[in-house]
């Protein structure tokens, strides 16, 4: 069971944004900047180009109006997308509020507090 799993089942606390039947949003623990998240797939699959066609463009589907939720509480210039893949065996998204492209860089990332990310993704829900 990888840590998204876990996190999906309820055994490690998150600021959850969003769920349904097939897709898991919260915010990084680690963000780089403020409002960055995660979405995944429920269905464990490590490498994202091994996810099916039909979930992989869901997927994209399913984070425009987080990625619009979270541009409404944070200011940046828009939400990039990056796909790194490699930090957890459990294909996921990277929803970056930024300014720049240099903004997407994971060496900026930063613990996060987790009061301000409780708070935080209470905003970003009720956009949802």
């Amino acid at each position: 069971m990888t840590l998204f799993s876990k996190i999906i089942a309820g055994e490690i606390p998150c600021a959850k944004l969003y769920e349904d039947d097939r897709f898991f949003s919260f915010l990084d623990i680690r963000p780089i900047t403020q409002g960055h998240a995660l979405l995944i797939p429920k269905q464990e699959v490590d490498y994202i180009f091994d996810v099916s066609d039909e979930l992989l463009s869901e997927m994209l589907v399913v984070a425009k109006p987080i990625a619009n939720a979270i541009e409404a509480h944070v200011s940046c210039e828009r939400i990039g997308l990056m796909v790194a893949g490699l930090e957890v065996p459990h294909c996921h998204l990277h929803l970056v509020p930024i300014r720049g492209v240099g903004d997407l860089n994971f060496s900026l990332a930063s613990q996060a507090d987790p009061a301000e990310l409780t708070e935080l993704a209470k905003k970003i829900r009720a956009e949802l």
